[in-house]
């Protein structure tokens, strides 16, 4: 098995919130070695998964937890962002908001719907993005330290 640190932590679902939220996982890239520039597209997609959380899980009334964890590999940070407030169809979510796959053609930015540029940002700025929706989100997201190993993770079998 692979050796990795795990960090968690849980905030109210709040914007106010989000601040720290950036904060922590600017002190984790930073730590890992990665560029200023891979730093603000991770804070970002990962302000973008919380903002989404604060906006829709509990219908903006901050009554829940949003709860995040950080997989601290030798080549990569994951980052899992979840909550149990409301979920919602992703399949749906796309269709309406056309692709926001990187394997996928990308619309323009002018065609890109209101309420679909979050996922858009979030999938164009991280290296692999998943999302679970069963209960509540979990939208988890992974930052290669190199590009070569994203081209490596590309090419396995995902079966």
């Amino acid at each position: 098995m692979e050796k990795f640190d795990f960090i968690q932590m849980s905030v109210p679902a709040k914007p106010e919130y989000v601040g720290v939220i950036r904060l922590t996982i600017s002190g984790i890239a930073s730590r890992m070695d990665f560029s200023y520039d891979d730093i603000e597209d991770i804070k970002v997609a990962v302000s973008e998964a919380a903002t989404n959380v604060v906006s829709h899980a509990y219908e903006g009334e901050g009554k829940g937890d949003l709860t995040l964890g950080f997989g601290v590999y030798d080549d990569r940070l994951e980052i899992m962002v979840s909550d149990q407030g409301e979920s919602f169809n992703y399949d749906e979510v796309k269709e309406r908001i056309g692709p926001v796959s990187k394997k996928e053609q990308v619309s323009p930015i002018t065609e890109i719907r209101e309420g679909g540029f979050g996922l858009f940002l979030i999938n164009t700025l991280m290296d692999e993005v998943q999302i679970n929706n069963k209960y509540g989100v979990i939208v988890l997201m992974t930052k290669y330290l190199d590009e070569t190993e994203v081209t490596l993770h590309e090419q396995v079998p995902t079966e």
